[in-house]
């Protein structure tokens, strides 16, 4: 099987897309478990996938392994990560011409954070300073790919303020992007305000809406790491502090979630990405309450 589509080929219809990201695993049990995830996915047939890439670009060669194995034997388009920092305009180049042989169509261009061990960008030799620039790269050398970019409704921990980080945002938009997906979120009016700020920008391409549900404390405490500047709501905040157990959380977290994709797709969010961490019963749960509580079905 090898399906291979372009993301706006994806994204043209207009239709809301629902999406699932995954991280490459690094030991056996870990291959495992993803391996029963998409084997439980897959028959929601996605509109696409994504596969992360590690900080500094440290999961360089799995994220490869990964990306191909999915196109190739499962049969998902992919959108594959590729972080700039830490990296020479030629070890890019050779990455994306990797894809490219294998009909890997679409990109996600991020900066990426500084390699373990290394405090700040600025000690990070490398040739791309901003997305922007591997956009740019992206577009003169493979103008066939598809390029989606990154976008933080409630702020990125290193802008100064929100009107700095939306002009970071327009600059990655007017280098070439097709879409934006948005870092996780609780809170569906910090989504909602963002949109409406791409708008007064002219920023007029689809921007897909990033749902992590949260299914234990330390997950919680976990994700306040890995999305620095998501805020949780109070009310959410409140109801996992009385939670007595990870089940009672994790059903939480889930209602949460369901509650947020419902208002989303209500609102004509042009899509869902769900950040899955190689689970699926969060996933599957969160599309079957949708299923129930819609009039349609969702997926």
């Amino acid at each position: 099987m090898n399906k291979s589509h372009h993301i706006k080929d994806i994204l043209k219809n207009g239709e809301q897309t629902f999406s699932f990201e995954f991280f490459p695993p690094r030991t056996q049990e870990s291959s495992e478990q993803l391996l029963q995830t998409i084997k439980k996915l897959s028959p929601l047939n996605p509109s696409f996938v994504s596969v992360t890439y590690g900080a500094g670009g440290r999961t360089r060669e799995l994220t490869h392994e990964l990306v191909v194995k999915l196109q190739h034997e499962v049969g998902f388009s992919i959108v594959a990560h590729l972080t700039c920092i830490g990296s020479t305009k030629d070890e890019v180049k050779n990455i994306l011409q990797k894809y490219w042989e294998n009909k890997i169509l679409n990109i996600m261009a991020l900066r990426g954070d500084p390699p373990k061990g290394v405090s700040s960008i600025v000690e990070t030799k490398n040739e791309f300073k901003y997305a922007e620039e591997l956009v740019k790269f992206i577009k003169i050398n493979f103008s066939g790919m598809g390029i989606g970019v990154a976008g933080f409704p409630e702020g990125h921990p290193d802008s100064l303020n929100i009107k700095s980080e939306m002009e970071f945002l327009k600059a990655k938009v007017d280098a070439g992007a097709d879409y934006i997906c948005t870092q996780l979120f609780f809170d569906n009016n910090a989504f909602y305000k963002y949109r409406e700020m791409c708008e007064k920008l002219n920023i007029q391409i689809p921007i897909i809406a990033g749902i992590m549900p949260i299914t234990t404390k330390k997950g919680m405490e976990r994700m306040s790491e890995l999305a620095k500047g998501s805020t949780f709501p109070e009310k959410l905040i409140s109801k996992i502090s009385n939670s007595t157990d990870d089940s009672e959380v994790e059903k939480i977290g889930i209602d949460w979630a369901t509650e947020q994709v419902m208002g989303l797709v209500e609102n004509k969010t042009s899509g869902i990405h769900f950040y899955t961490l190689n689970k699926s019963k969060a996933t599957l749960e969160i599309l079957k309450n949708l299923n129930i509580k819609s009039q349609k079905k969702i997926i």
